[in-house]
Order: C-alpha cells, then structure tokens, then sequence
C-alpha cells in the first residue's frame, strides 16, 4: 500500500523481497519522477501490507508474521506468527537516509492496515487494525473456503482499532486499544492524512468470512461508534469518503460504497452522509452489472481525471 500526500503530490512507498536488501522505501514527487530510495534494514524477509506517513516522517514495519525459513529455503511459502517476537517499527525522515531511522518496539501482533498517522510534539501517533490472533487456528472449519480464508475473516483475526505512540526524544513507546469492536480497512477523509484527524471509516466482516456486512464510524475523539448493518446476503465493498466539494469540516461529504447483492443477482452503489452514517443511504444507484464482493477502494475528484470536463457534454454523461 502505498501513500499518497495530497498537500505535496508525492507517492510514499515501500518493496520487499526474499533476498537482501530486504526492504526499500521510496518516494515519488508530483512531476513522477523516483526523487529518494533507501535501504531499510530487515533481519530477514518479512511481509509487510501497509505504511503511514506524518507532515515529516514515514512509518514502515517489521511484524513478527512472516514466511517460516527453513521452508523459504525449500521455495514454499508458509507463514507463521512468532509470538516470542516483537513488532518493529521504523520511523525515518520522508528524505531520510538509512542512518537516520529509528526504530521502535512493541507488543507482537501483525496489522494488514494503517487509518493515519500524524506528529504530537514529540510523538509520532499511528492508528491501525491490531490482530490478536494473526495465525487463527483452521480447527473446527469444515469449509475448504473459511479453512482458506480464515487469515482474513476479521472475527479470526480479532482485528481491533489501536493506538501506537513513538516518542522521538526518549525512544519510548505507548499503545493503547482504541476500540471492541472488530473492524478493519478503515478509511479517512483523504485531506486529513498524515495530519491530526477524527473519524475512521471501516467496515465490519460476516463472522468467518472476508466478506463486509456493514460498516462502522469511529469518532477517536469521544469514541463514539455510529453503525450500518447490510442485509442479510448483501455485501459491500472498502469505502472511499469523498469530501463534499466546498467542505467545512472533517466528516462533511460523502460515503461511497458498492455492495454485492446475492439475493437478487445484482450490485448497487450505496452513498452516505458522512455525517450520519446511521441513517442509512441517501443514494442508491443499480449497476448494470453484478460485481464481485470488493475490497480496496480510492476516491478521486473528477477534476483530477484526465479529460474529465472535455470529453462528455451533459446528455452524453448520462448516456442520451
């Protein structure tokens, strides 16, 4: 997952691979030109999902779930979540250098996603989804497919909302649980990232499979959840929050989801106010066609689209 920092342009990224060096993080300035690649330092091969960046530094990982090497040797893939381990963090300036990392520990867990990180003083605060269980157990599922997907059934995972604090000065580390409830793939208003932020947007999965039945509104300043359960069948998608045009607050635009029907053979764009999740959609568009239970999703103003305002007249944007 990479990054994207709206108020430069720029493209945060990291790789990774089974042969040294095992990790590099990278930056794309506006023009896409490759303007900074380093080396960050991994004991071995590992396998990171996402990242977070501040007005100042980007924030990678190293989680103790990672390929078993005495396998790796053999070329097969098995994965395993060494318990006696602990979660790496490294923090490095977003121009940074390899010597100019630090790195900081915590309680072994794994995280598929980050919401946000931003700069408190002289902590770095980063929110994503702790897993207290990051290898479930496949005993008990008669299911080829929950066995199969078992690593990314959100009650399996026992994904929750967390809080990490990394103190530059001291070196020192603060975590805390920020929700019970299990959710995951959380969302925030784009124009908020890497900066102090609000509300996440995530959603909540059927128990035992990767499929979304409602999401979630975390307020992470009163901790208030706001909630919208799917029907029974219906299944959405990660959903993008797309700030109203001319907005004057966080959560003031718009929700934007697209739900998986099985019931009736049939997909639907589902629009909410940002504001009131709870009071259901406020639009409903049928696609022409049925689309697969989706996962990641991203929200672009059409002003950034190439051609967007030269190609179509209005009767030809609604198909006239």
């Amino acid at each position: 997952h990479p990054k994207v920092d709206d108020r430069t342009g720029e493209l945060l990224f990291f790789n990774y691979s089974k042969q040294a060096p095992f990790m590099h993080y990278g930056v794309v300035d506006a023009t896409n030109e490759l303007v900074h690649y380093v080396d960050v330092p991994l004991p071995g091969p590992r396998l990171p999902h996402d990242m977070a960046f501040t007005d100042n530094y980007a924030i990678l990982n190293d989680f103790p779930l990672f390929w078993e090497p005495e396998y790796l040797e053999r070329n097969a893939h098995v994965a395993r979540f060494h318990r006696d381990l602990p979660s790496r963090f490294a923090v490095i300036p977003r121009r940074g250098q390899t010597s100019q990392i630090q790195w900081f520990e915590a309680d072994p867990t794994y995280v598929l996603h980050f919401t946000n990180a931003y700069e408190d003083g002289d902590e770095i605060v980063l929110d994503g989804f702790y897993q207290g269980d990051p290898e479930p157990s496949d005993n008990g599922l008669g299911d080829k497919w929950q066995r199969a997907f078992r690593f990314l059934a959100l009650d399996r995972m026992q994904a929750r909302l967390h809080r990490w604090r990394f103190n530059l000065v001291t070196g020192g580390v603060r975590e805390e649980q920020l929700s019970d409830s299990i959710t995951e793939f959380g969302m925030i208003n784009p124009g908020y990232a890497g900066g102090q932020y609000r509300y996440a947007y995530a959603a909540t999965g059927k128990p035992g499979w990767f499929l979304f039945d409602g999401l979630v509104k975390h307020d992470l300043q009163t901790g208030a959840e706001e909630r919208y359960a799917f029907a029974d069948g219906v299944y959405g998608s990660e959903t993008a929050m797309a700030p109203r045009v001319g907005s004057t607050g966080e959560d003031d635009g718009y929700l934007v989801t697209i739900t998986t029907d099985m019931n009736a053979d049939a997909s639907y764009c589902l629009v909410f106010d940002a504001a009131r999740v709870g009071d259901g959609p406020v639009c409903k568009l049928a696609l022409p066609e049925r689309v697969s239970s989706g996962t990641h999703s991203t929200w672009a103003a059409g002003a950034e689209l190439r051609r967007w305002q030269q190609t179509d007249t209005a009767a030809e944007a609604i198909g006239l």
